[in-house]
């Protein structure tokens, strides 16, 4: 690789990088409408369950499926306070690591990162550990999701119980 494809090369790493720290920092401090802005009007959000990695939606059980009108839906009421398991909010804190771009078509960015939620409530300490795959959309405005899939390393969700925010 030469130098000026190299740089370009970690110039896209390190936005990526930042684009997903800044997603995370939104999470965390549940600022749902803000996080939903980054999605592309077509997105999809998706989270097999954790039997089944690898599931496909179309054919099989996920534990979110949504594409972005019913992301709107879960954002609304996870900030109504009609959804009971996140009222009061959960804190949270989020780690992402390991942050991988791979080579992608002029305008799309498909990228990885591992990462560890910490759900603290009622005096509990909860993780949720796993990877994100991300599509990317390059706008020139900036990046905007066109689709994120988390897989969850655990093999059941116990003793977290339930999956009531957004990973």
């Amino acid at each position: 690789m030469t130098g000026a494809a190299e740089d370009a090369r970690l110039l896209r790493q390190l936005r990526v990088a930042d684009f997903l720290s800044r997603e995370a920092k939104l999470l965390d401090e549940w600022r749902l409408e803000e996080w939903l802005a980054l999605f592309t009007d077509d997105a999809r959000y998706v989270v097999p369950g954790t039997d089944d990695p690898q599931a496909d939606p179309s054919r099989s059980l996920v534990l979110v499926d949504d594409d972005r009108e019913r992301l709107g839906w879960r954002v609304k009421r996870l900030l109504s306070g009609h959804a009971h398991r996140e009222f009061p909010w959960s804190r949270t804190r989020r780690i992402v690591s390991n942050v991988l771009v791979e080579d992608s078509p002029p305008g799309r960015i498909f990228a990885g990162a591992s990462f560890v939620v910490w759900r603290f409530r009622h005096r509990h300490a909860d993780p949720f550990i796993g990877h994100a795959d991300y599509d990317l959309v390059d706008d020139g405005a900036g990046l905007r999701i066109a689709a994120k899939r988390i897989t969850i390393d655990q093999e059941s969700l116990s003793p977290n119980g339930a999956l009531s925010m957004i990973l």
